[in-house]
């Protein structure tokens, strides 16, 4: 079944070129399809690469899926036009009367700030309180995640010594969890932050199950044991490019960055593995199949 987005949408042209399904809303109200509501908070820079990554994994089941994108009413994007912002996204307070049956909150480039002195975390924390009562399940990205585990939990965020940036080896610790059904033994996830989490509160909190992590590169997801919270802590949405595209962002701008690990084939930067594709394909199917369509109510308004 399709992803339902505006025909306009830069991201439908791309998806409809890779054979993704999606489909115009003029065209979906006439289906009589129930569609799952998901709303996409996009706190990422490069927003409409952003859109088009997530939209891509969301058009991947069996699925009828509505997207409603969401920005910082407190904090003007710099990277995407005002344009694109204002025709194709809505603020919190347009949305906070609605429920959604599943929400994703992004990652953003502020890893190294507290907290608190991020210019839009009040308002964050809104929608953050909002889907707790309002989604069926959210997933929170990157920084998303550290915010959400932050701010529900306690959970610091300490610096790392330098970016870990590259692809890494991913092993389930809980096997049989519904996310990861069809998961390989070892899958792989890009990971681009400067910071981590508190890995020890992390597993000693009863209200928290890590159900996947890396050798190299410590806890990569967690999950609510209520089911209503996934903490991604890498970026199984990212392109073939978006690593690459990062690191010669950095070396422009004169940063000291080593090259991102386990992803240029023999050093060569137009030589990529892609390895993590039908993990993050799984990881969103799952999602949406298991922790989304199936326990959502059909009646998103009275629950029922």
């Amino acid at each position: 079944m399709p992803i339902i987005i505006p025909k306009d949408l830069p991201a439908f042209s791309i998806l409809n070129d890779e054979n993704v399904f999606v489909m115009p809303k003029i065209r979906a109200e006439t289906q009589d399809i129930r569609p799952i509501e998901i709303a996409i908070v996009n706190l990422m820079p490069t927003k409409i690469e952003t859109e088009t990554q997530l939209m891509r994994l969301l058009g991947n089941s069996s699925l009828q899926v509505n997207v409603t994108l969401i920005k910082m009413d407190s904090y003007e994007s710099k990277n995407t036009s005002v344009e694109h912002l204002d025709k194709f996204y809505k603020t919190f307070d347009e949305i906070k009367d609605k429920n959604f049956d599943g929400m994703i909150i992004t990652g953003a480039p502020v890893e190294t700030l507290d907290f608190k002195q991020v210019m839009y975390w009040e308002e964050l924390t809104k929608i953050m309180d909002y889907a707790d009562k309002n989604v069926t399940s959210t997933i929170f990205i990157c920084w998303g995640a550290q915010a959400g585990l932050n701010y529900y939990y306690g959970i610091e965020k300490p610096l790392l010594p330098k970016k870990m940036f590259g692809i890494y080896a991913n092993k389930a610790t809980c096997k049989f969890d519904k996310l990861l059904k069809g998961m390989d033994d070892t899958f792989y996830i890009p990971m681009s932050r400067h910071s981590t989490i508190d890995e020890d509160a992390v597993r000693k909190n009863e209200h928290l199950q890590v159900l996947a992590e890396s050798k190299d590169g410590g806890i990569s997801i967690v999950k609510s044991v209520d089911d209503k919270k996934f903490f991604f802590m890498g970026h199984s949405e990212y392109d073939r490019d978006t690593l690459k595209t990062e690191y010669l962002r950095d070396l422009a701008k004169g940063d000291k960055i080593d090259e991102p690990i386990n992803y240029f084939v023999g050093g060569d930067i137009d030589n990529i593995n892609v390895n993590w594709r039908s993990t993050a394909n799984l990881l969103y199917y799952n999602w949406l199949n298991y922790y989304v369509y199936q326990v959502t109510p059909y009646d998103i308004v009275n629950k029922k």
